[in-house]
This record gives C-alpha cells, sequence and structure tokens, in this order.
C-alpha cells in the first residue's frame, strides 16, 4: 500500500538525483525526497517497485549537522537547487562519491585505483549567482500566459521575482521578462513553449530567446515590451516543428538587436546563437579548458581532434597551441557560430566538420583528442574508432557519471587507452549534477 503509509528514515547519503537515500526496515532502498545526509524523518511512501521504493518528507524529526537553510525561499517548490537544504562541502563530496560509485558499480574498476584515480571536486565558482542563462516555463492560467520557474513536477510553474543562481548582477531579469511577457499576452494569443534569458557580466550582453512553433507572432510588439523592461542587446524567435520529444529548429529570427549572444571564456570571446549548446557557468567552463590542455598539453607540431565541438569552447584553445584541429559537431546551428568563432579569431588552423561524430571521423590521425558528448556518452563505435588512433592522450569531458563510467570500462576493454586521472568539477551547484574531466592516456 502506498500514499498513507509513514515511515521513519535515516538518510544515510546522498543519489545522483535530488533525493537522499535511506533503507527500510526490510533493507529495501528508499529514495527521499525532501531529505538531506544525516536526516532523521518521517516520510510518506508514494511508490514501490520491487527492489526499491520513493517518499517524501512530512516530517524531520532529528536534522542532520549538514542541513542548512536554503539561501532561496523557493528552494522546496523550485526544481532549479534541489539540493539547496544540504551544506555545500558536503554537496561536493556527495558528488565526488557518485563518480566514483560509477566507475566501481558500471565500470567495473577497482575500487582501490578509482580512489586514487578520482580527485577531490573542484568548485569554480560560488554556490550562488553562478548561471549566465535560465530558462522559464510558460503555462496559460485563464487564457493568459504565466511565466516562472519549472517546478518539482513536469507541469509545476513557480512564478519567482528572481533565481538566485541567475548571475547576481542581472537577477531581476527573470521578474522583468516575466512581467513583460504577461503584459503582452493581455492583447496578443502567445504559444511560448518556453523563454530563455542568457546574461553576461563580462560581456554585458543579455539575451531574451522566445521558443514557441511556426505561425503568427506579434515580433514588433515582443522586441518593444522586452526591450522597455530590461534593454536586451538581442530577443530573437526560436522555432520548433515536431513531436514534444523530438524538437527540431524550423527557423531563428531575429526581433531586435545583434541577433545573438557572446561571452569571454578565458582569453577567447565567443557569439553564440539561442539554440546552440553553452555552458551554463562560465567559470566552470573556464575550468574545464584548463584541466584539459592541462591533461593533453598540446605541442604547435602536434594534430588534434575535438568531437562533439559545439561552438567551440576546447576548439578555440587547442588551435591556439596545436598545429593543426579537426572539429566535429552535429548541430547544424553549432556549427555555424563554430565557424563563425573561428573566423573572429583569426584562426585558419581548424577543418570545421558537421555531422555526426560516428558517421564523420576525421580521416587523420591525431596525437591530442578531446570529446565532450552530450549526456547519452559515446557511441560503441566511436570508442572503437578512438581506441584504433594513434593518440598519446584522450581527454573525456562528460555530464553523467554513468555514461563515462561505461564508456571508461570499453576504452579499458580495448587494452589501448587507460584512465588516468578523472577531476570531477561542480558546474552546478545546489544540484546533484557534475562534471568531469577524465585524462585517458595510452597504455
Amino acid at each position: 500500500m502506498t500514499g498513507s503509509q509513514v515511515l521513519e528514515l535515516s538518510c544515510e547519503r546522498m543519489s545522483y538525483g535530488p533525493d537522499a537515500v535511506a533503507r527500510d526496515a526490510g533493507g529495501r532502498t528508499v529514495f527521499v525526497s525532501g531529505g538531506v545526509a544525516g536526516d532523521r524523518v518521517r516520510a510518506v511512501l508514494d511508490r514501490e517497485e520491487e527492489r526499491w521504493a520513493h517518499a517524501t518528507v512530512v516530517e524531520v524529526v532529528d536534522p542532520s549537522s549538514h542541513r542548512v537553510l536554503p539561501a532561496c525561499p523557493f528552494a522546496g517548490a523550485c526544481g532549479g537547487c534541489p539540493w539547496a537544504a544540504l551544506s555545500y562541502p558536503v554537496q561536493a563530496a556527495s558528488k565526488r562519491a557518485a563518480v566514483v560509485d560509477a566507475l566501481t558499480r558500471i565500470g567495473h574498476l577497482d575500487p582501490d585505483r578509482v580512489e586514487r584515480v578520482v580527485a577531490q571536486t573542484v568548485s569554480p565558482s560560488e554556490p550562488w549567482g553562478y548561471r549566465n542563462k535560465v530558462e522559464l516555463a510558460v503555462t496559460k492560467k485563464n487564457g493568459k500566459s504565466v511565466l516562472g520557474m519549472h517546478g518539482r513536477g513536469e507541469s509545476d510553474v513557480v512564478r519567482v521575482k528572481s533565481c538566485m543562481l541567475l548571475d547576481k548582477a542581472h537577477a531581476g531579469a527573470v521578474k522583468s521578462v516575466s512581467g513583460a511577457l504577461a503584459y503582452l499576452s493581455n492583447s496578443h494569443d502567445l504559444e511560448l513553449e518556453r523563454v530563455g534569458i542568457r546574461v553576461s557580466r563580462r560581456t554585458k550582453d543579455l539575451e531574451v530567446a522566445l521558443w514557441d512553433r511556426p505561425g503568427a507572432f506579434p515580433r514588433a510588439q515582443a522586441a518593444k515590451v522586452l526591450s522597455d523592461a530590461l534593454k536586451p542587446t538581442s530577443v530573437v524567435r526560436v522555432m520548433q516543428k515536431g513531436p514534444a520529444k523530438a524538437r527540431r529548429i524550423a527557423g531563428v529570427e531575429c526581433l531586435s538587436g545583434a541577433g545573438s549572444w557572446s561571452e569571454v571564456v578565458g582569453e577567447e570571446r565567443m557569439r553564440v546563437s539561442a539554440p546552440s549548446f553553452f555552458q551554463v557557468n562560465t567559470k566552470g567552463a573556464e575550468k574545464l579548458v584548463e584541466l584539459v590542455l592541462e591533461a593533453l598539453d598540446p605541442q604547435e607540431d602536434e594534430e588534434a581532434m575535438d568531437l562533439y565541438c559545439g561552438a567551440g569552447t576546447f576548439t578555440l584553445p587547442l588551435a591556439r597551441r596545436a598545429g593543426f584541429v579537426s572539429a566535429v559537431e552535429s548541430y547544424g546551428p553549432a556549427v555555424r557560430d563554430l565557424r563563425r568563432n573561428l573566423e573572429s579569431a583569426g584562426l585558419d588552423n581548424v577543418d570545421p566538420i558537421g555531422g555526426d561524430a560516428g558517421r564523420e571521423f576525421p580521416d587523420t590521425d591525431a596525437d591530442v583528442i578531446v570529446v565532450d558528448p552530450p549526456r547519452a556518452g559515446l557511441a560503441e563505435d566511436v570508442v572503437a574508432r578512438l581506441s584504433e588512433q594513434p593518440a598519446r592522450a584522450i581527454a573525456y569531458v562528460s555530464c553523467d557519471p554513468a555514461t563515462l563510467a561505461r564508456d571508461i570500462g570499453r576504452f579499458e576493454a580495448t587494452g589501448t587507452f587507460r584512465a588516468a586521472r578523472v577531476t570531477p568539477v561542480d558546474l552546478f551547484p545546489q544540484t546533484y549534477h557534475v562534471e568531469t574531466v577524465t585524462l585517458l592516456q595510452r597504455v
């Protein structure tokens, strides 16, 4: 029976997810929403599976010494900072523990070796106010658009005046954008699906991206109300087609300003279009570049390869140091951004290749390689192709410990590359997410 059964549980640790982990009287794993490591809680059982269950805290009986008062008053309702009640040192330690667990459990690496190989979590930014981007959810109420942060439930929208994860210099942007678009919806039927806000303290750029479906749209009016509200440097409309889980870009319209957003990462100034991926933590992105270059130490007579290169976060600094770089990216908007960034940087020793990394794998012998795949990790055929390269080292940048562990296991099974160092980097304080940079050395 679920929904009414109340358990008293001791939270042992954090999961790689928003919840704490406890065990019930029978030893079954229970994921506890609203708990933190060290808490003793009463929780309502709301889901049961054969080997695990889920419960939601109704009372903290004995709070953990690691429990803190969240800096954000919306932390309990908003889905953006699920670990806000956990002290930051324990957040960092829990992220390292998640990487260690994945490498031993999924990668099947020796536990003693994993403890030696995995570094302590690197924290490049402040624990709050680190994001250069937030996305607002949009819902309709009485025919009007309501904008806010994504709630913990899939369809929940939490109205807030500011987001404490967003760069402090632009904290008011959330309220300004929400108010302007809500005002516009009084006179126009807006069918917005989401709204992105990108900000930069370094370049002073502020872009608002309106995501919707192709069709009629009040372009001039949207540009004006947003301009009046917060003086953005760019307002764009991103149109999508296809079913919800398989959206594709149908077009991007510049409604006002530059039509893209710029940021400075290390020595490079990059321009990024709204559909393109860019790390939400600028200081974190700089730390990733630093760790990759330190791991690979590219020389001017060497050839480099950069797979899943995006708009060029690693490509540009690689091209400054290596003799030549083959850069592969499958997403059309990012490929265009990459070419523009290379031109602006005056770099002509890069071959930007548009296409899937497996199908468009560069026909070259690289000395050093960077891979920064999406959450799904590397396809098995890409691991095989990389293992055939004569490269002396590969830097694997990952946003998911589970797929990283799986892929390291695949590399080591070939007998060609071996994980020498894994560095967790906390790009996402107040959440369970962790980035890693792994140095794979030739055996």
